[in-house]
């Protein structure tokens, strides 16, 4: 039985307007950029995480809308951001502490050809990505249920937001980022500084603010 019955996929897609731009319609684009599928993807995916956030702690937002628009919201605008054309070619990717499963899972759903990696020490809850990826038959994509030392290989795309530990982590990140690869980091505006001291040889680009937020921004590194 569904948690959240009061919402439907077109509550969805409203709130998430302000992170995915323009409709089809008032862009000219051919199609949406979200399907159908994938909204009911989302809700499917929400119900799950407020199952699962009854026993552990997954996140500290307990309204579904807030999480449609914090969690979801920022990690399709990143998505967006990463792959403005909607769909890239094969890539990997690689989320740095992605807890509940965000940027990684949504920027998944955004780019189902994307090779992704979702790094969680937590076993809980890698245990519950491992559940959102059954539930939502996504392939291509593994949880590494470790630390992001101990993760060897390396990607196109580096994702990392909100982790604890934030200058501990972005070493990591870099690392892991493969030559000539990107890096998007969702963080506040006052980390920015922080961000740049730690990645000296790193080229970013300015920071975007994130929408409907007063001190959220997406970093994203420049290629190469």
């Amino acid at each position: 039985m569904l948690i959240w019955q009061s919402v439907d996929t077109a509550r969805i897609a409203e709130l998430l307007k302000p992170f995915l731009g323009p409709s089809a319609s008032e862009s000219g684009a051919k199609k949406p950029l979200l399907s159908q599928v994938q909204f009911e993807d989302i809700l499917t995916y929400i119900n799950l995480l407020l199952r699962w956030n009854a026993r552990i702690n997954l996140t500290a937002i307990r309204d579904p809308e807030h999480i449609v628009t914090r969690h979801f919201g920022e990690s399709f605008f990143a998505a967006r951001h990463l792959f403005p054309a909607t769909r890239p070619r094969r890539e990997r990717l690689i989320d740095i502490g992605s807890g509940a499963g965000f940027p990684g899972l949504p920027i998944k759903l955004w780019a189902p050809e994307l090779d992704v990696t979702l790094i969680e020490s937590n076993q809980k809850k890698a245990t519950f990505l491992r559940e959102i990826i059954r539930a939502l038959r996504l392939t291509d994509i593994n949880v590494f249920a470790g630390r992001a030392e101990d993760l060897q290989s390396q990607a196109e795309v580096a994702t990392l937001r909100a982790v604890e530990r934030f200058e501990s982590a972005l070493p990591q990140a870099v690392r892991l980022r493969a030559p000539a690869g990107r890096l998007a980091l969702l963080i506040a505006e006052s980390q920015v500084a922080t961000a740049r001291a730690l990645s000296p040889q790193i080229q970013w680009s300015e920071p975007i603010p994130t929408p409907l937020s007063s001190h959220r921004v997406l970093l994203v590194s420049q290629a190469g």
